[in-house]
């Protein structure tokens, strides 16, 4: 591990104007790549106090050993240099994207004599269209069958087009009138490039032209009694405008444009974007990055655009690119893009309508791109089992923890605090096994006071379990996925992607599900040292000693642990700590869940809950037949009999029930009318601070008539 101060440039060597730099360590190898619109300000941040940059940054200057740089007139220039250079030296600390799979697109070989429509992956060639990408060649294929009626364009290899020109017999394309057959001379080179012209015109969204065309020539031919011809045309329009709508009109405007999304937790990113051509969604792709580097969403949003549009030109780069959030500055990424496109682009975030719609759908598919990587990534038995290693070697503990329990702590402003338990074994979820709580020791807003209460409920329930002392209940600790009324069902009655079919290992001889019997080698919880110190403070007061306690704090994921002073910092790339992590987020998840749960069904109460045995079906019933509340609390228990499932002694009790919840009837001063405020007496009639309940005949007065 190298000092940087070892190789910090003397102060007056760095100029102050924009250009880029190169990190390199001692094998001289380009670990990172920058560019600045000040040298002397950016790099000056790199050799400050270790303590005070960020870990990602902190590896990476203790891993270099030189810093070069180039300067360069301006801004544009040095994003230009900025991308060449990561091309050319893939550093390891730079974002790099990768491709989720190899895109397939339509491309038209226009660098051939005879331009042939094929599939086509990897990188692009110079001197072919392409179009795309897709997200299954079969989609291409099925486009390009329809095309072909109108477009016979050449489609087979090299070695089959040779072989028909020596044969003189074209193939079966041919024979059908989906080929024009360049082969055997039946179109001269000259009408066949027009065909791919043509080919490529209606593939870019100008549609429109040859539809009306077709319409044209069809309508003449009917015409000119030429039924025959006028039904190909017919079958031909049919086809074009099937092709079309293989993609649906998504912008009005035949809008040209790239929408990109991105999603991203604190170690990876996931960029989706959409290619819309004509207001339709020609094609999608995604890339997924580690997150080497401290890192802003316009700033990966800038290295996306570089990766996107570095090798593209023309056409290749739309009139408009819509992102989540902007690069800073975005002025030289903008005027980058222009030069790229050789015309205006447009680089904005969409605020409303169709755009904005559009780009909340790019962004879901981000989400989902990222939450799928991270699953194929936890589902790697030999990744998992690194893991836990990593996790054993980093927290000092004897063996790997292969049960790991998970506590947070979620409110709203200190109201509704809850608690969740989640556990992964073996480095999976078992969702069997969450658990849910609700804080009842104190009121208001304690997170440390409320995971000590959390900890020394769920430990003290496993020593009585361990010690076989008799059953107990508890009426706000259920199964995971039950809310929190003491009448949660046992683990088989759970949603069935909730259930685990290991769950047959933990019932007693009578059936009973045995919760919290089996204990933790490592308990996680969400927060910093304080968390973690009332964590171990509850166990050592319960006299539970062989159980490892840490603590994940989310701003620079550290772990902390009861013993230190200072973190334990993981490497960026340890899958210790991103197994660490997806325990913390689903601890997060599976707490807020529950919190919101709770608050949505403190406001959705009415009275008709406080009415024993009358459950959600009957209450629908009920106020579907009345219409509202108020309507049947005005009815008789006859009339409250008439809804099925109603019987005299529940409607009786729906009675009773809803006139201890109704509200009390205004006092009002007979007298004047005024209405008598609580607490004030009516000094004008009846006994002294007895209220006249609104409505009442005059001669009543607060007694019998």
């Amino acid at each position: 591990m190298a000092d940087p101060s070892s190789y910090r440039p003397k102060p007056g060597q760095i100029p102050d104007s924009p250009g880029v730099y190169r990190f390199r360590d001692e094998h001289r190898r380009v670990i990172y790549v920058g560019k600045a619109k000040s040298l002397r300000q950016r790099l000056a941040n790199y050799f400050q106090d270790l303590a005070g940059l960020h870990p990602r940054t902190r590896s990476m200057v203790t891993t270099a050993a030189s810093v070069e740089w180039t300067v360069v007139s301006t801004e544009v220039e040095a994003l230009q240099l900025e991308y060449s250079w990561i091309k050319e030296y893939d550093p390891r600390f730079n974002v790099k994207y990768r491709d989720d799979k190899s895109y397939p697109y339509l491309a038209v070989t226009m660098n051939e004599e005879f331009p042939r429509v094929q599939v086509m992956r990897g990188h692009k060639k110079k001197g072919v269209r392409y179009f795309g990408p897709y997200a299954h060649a079969w989609a291409i294929r099925d486009t390009v069958d329809l095309l072909l009626r109108v477009f016979p364009v050449r489609t087979c290899s090299a070695g089959v087009f040779k072989n028909a020109a020596r044969t003189g017999r074209p193939c079966l394309l041919g024979y059908i009138g989906k080929c024009a057959a360049p082969c055997v001379g039946r179109v001269s080179a000259e009408d066949h490039r027009e065909l791919a012209d043509e080919f490529c015109d209606f593939m870019t969204g100008r549609t429109g032209t040859y539809l009306r065309r077709l319409e044209k020539q069809m309508t003449e031919a009917a015409e000119e009694m030429e039924y025959e011809r006028a039904a190909r045309l017919r079958d031909d329009i049919g086809a074009l405008k099937k092709a079309m709508e293989k993609n649906a009109v998504v912008l009005a405007d035949a809008t040209d444009a790239d929408l990109i999304a991105v999603a991203e937790d604190e170690l990876e990113a996931a960029v989706q974007i959409f290619h819309v051509r004509g207001g339709r969604v020609r094609g999608q792709r995604g890339w997924v990055t580690d997150k080497v580097e401290e890192i802003t969403t316009g700033a990966l949003v800038e290295h996306a655009l570089q990766q996107l549009y570095g090798e593209e030109t023309g056409d290749a780069v739309p009139k408009e690119v819509l992102v989540p959030a902007l690069p800073d500055p975005v002025e030289p990424v903008q005027e980058w893009l222009t030069g790229r496109r050789g015309s205006g682009v447009s680089l904005r975030i969409p605020q409303r309508g169709d755009k904005r719609a559009l780009m909340e759908t790019v962004e879901r598919n981000a989400q989902q791109a990222l939450v799928l990587h991270k699953t194929k990534r936890a589902s790697d038995l030999t990744t998992r089992s690194r893991a836990l290693e990593e996790i054993a070697d980093a927290l000092d503990l004897d063996s790997a923890p292969l049960r790991i329990e998970c506590y947070d702590i979620s409110h709203l402003q200190g109201d509704d605090v809850v608690a969740s338990m989640v556990v992964f074994e073996d480095g999976l979820a078992r969702k069997s096994e969450y658990r849910r709580f609700q804080i009842k020791g104190f009121e208001g807003q304690d997170d440390v006071r409320s995971m000590h209460e959390v900890i020394t409920r769920r430990f003290r329930r496993y020593l009585a379990e361990k010690e076989r002392t008799g059953e107990w209940t508890d009426e706000d600790e259920e199964p995971g996925g039950e809310t929190g009324d003491g009448t949660g069902p046992d683990l088989d009655d759970r949603d069935p992607e909730d259930r685990d079919p290991r769950d047959r290992g933990l019932k007693d001889e009578d059936g009973r599900p045995r919760r919290f019997a089996y204990p933790p080698q490592l308990v996680v919880v969400d927060g910093g040292k304080p968390q973690v110190a009332a964590a171990r403070r509850a166990l050592d007061e319960l006299g539970i000693d062989d159980i490892a306690v840490c603590g994940l704090a989310k701003r620079l994921e550290e772990v902390w642990l009861p013993q230190d002073d200072d973190p334990v910092v993981l490497p960026r790339s340890s899958e210790g700590l991103y197994l660490l992590q997806r325990v913390r987020d689903e601890a997060h998840r599976f707490a807020i869940t529950y919190q919101r749960s709770k608050r949505a069904k403190r406001f959705r109460a009415g009275p008709l809950d406080d009415v024993p045995g009358l459950g959600e079906t009957r209450k629908q019933a009920l106020i579907k037949h009345f219409g509202s509340v108020k309507k049947l609390r005005a009815a008789t228990i006859d009339q409250i009999r008439e809804v099925p499932g109603i019987g005299r002694k529940t409607a009786e009790t729906i009675a009773v029930a809803l006139a201890r919840a109704a509200p009390p009837a205004p006092a009002v001063n007979t007298a004047t009318g005024e209405i008598i405020e609580e607490g004030e007496p009516d000094t004008t009639a009846g006994s002294p601070g007895e209220p006249v309940p609104a409505g009442a005949p005059e001669g009543r007065r607060g007694q019998e008539p």
